[in-house]
């Protein structure tokens, strides 16, 4: 077993798991576990720092999994400079998020479930797809199953993405595996530019402008991603005194108004209007 200990100051566990960027976690012990593909690890909070244990060949994963080589003291500090109230106090309240870097096919079918859907829903279906396809494994006396693999995934029917509670996402989920076995490399995406990958995204049935943002900020790592929901559109108009009306456009401005930061004040402004309104 192998120990990753980060200062917590800039890593807060239940923000950064809690602020709908994935939805494979749960509570155990004085943490939780979290699963990543076919991989398990514990993190828990011990002494002022984030403790995360993993097997010892899946360190570097969850090292970068949770964004450990990014400086986001710096973000914050840029996010302070930019002299906005609203962002100022979000950076206080959620300076502890992180942006993970999860695993692309994973996030392409966890955010086309997440469409119009709740965050226990979209666990519940999630976990039953992966139990009903993915491998069995083990983890600290622990039993937990992987993402199953598109290939796997292709050889059901519509049927089986029905009795699993998809409803009408059922045929886009079908349809996802079917390109993927086929020959759809999602790693290639890597090398579109974040316009490219967005409409590339686009082109896949099911997906969405908020959904291919998403998938963009949190299964890419496009930091030039600024998803807008209703969360960020009350920012928007609350706060930033917005009058656009189509969230793509509102997408599109915030996104020119803060470049590459635009999906870490995303989470920041996200986290605190939903803390604050609660």
């Amino acid at each position: 077993m192998k120990k990753i200990i980060f200062n917590n100051d800039y890593f807060n566990i239940l923000d950064t798991l809690d602020c709908g960027q994935t939805f494979r976690f749960k509570p155990y012990s004085q943490g939780f576990i979290v699963l990543s593909k076919d991989k398990c690890a514990y993190i828990y909070a011990q002494d002022n720092k984030t403790v995360i244990e993993c097997l010892e060949q899946d360190e570097e994963y969850f090292y970068n999994y949770f964004d450990l080589s990014r400086d986001y003291a710096k973000i914050c500090e840029s996010a302070e400079q930019e002299n906005i109230p609203i962002l100022t106090s979000a950076v206080k309240t959620g300076k502890g998020i992180r942006i993970l870097n999860q695993d692309k096919e994973e996030m392409l079918f966890s955010f086309i479930i997440s469409q119009n859907n709740n965050i226990p829903r979209i666990k519940g279906i999630i976990d039953r797809l992966c139990h009903s396809l993915g491998e069995r494994k083990e983890f600290l006396g622990q039993e937990y199953f992987a993402f199953p693999t598109a290939k796997i995934m292709a050889e059901k029917d519509l049927a089986f993405y029905e009795s699993i509670g998809l409803g009408y996402r059922a045929k886009y989920i079908k349809n996802l595996a079917d390109s993927i076995a086929n020959g759809l490399d999602v790693e290639k995406f890597n090398d579109l530019t974040t316009k490219e990958l967005k409409q590339k995204l686009l082109s896949i049935l099911g997906v969405g402008p908020m959904v291919a943002d998403c998938i963009a900020l949190f299964g890419f790592h496009r930091s030039d991603s600024f998803p807008v929901d209703t969360w960020i559109e009350k920012v928007y108009i609350e706060d930033f005194k917005g009058t656009i009306k189509d969230r793509g456009k509102i997408a599109d401005y915030l996104v020119d108004r803060f470049k590459g930061n635009s999906g870490y004040y995303q989470q920041y402004l996200f986290y605190h209007k939903r803390i604050s309104q609660k």
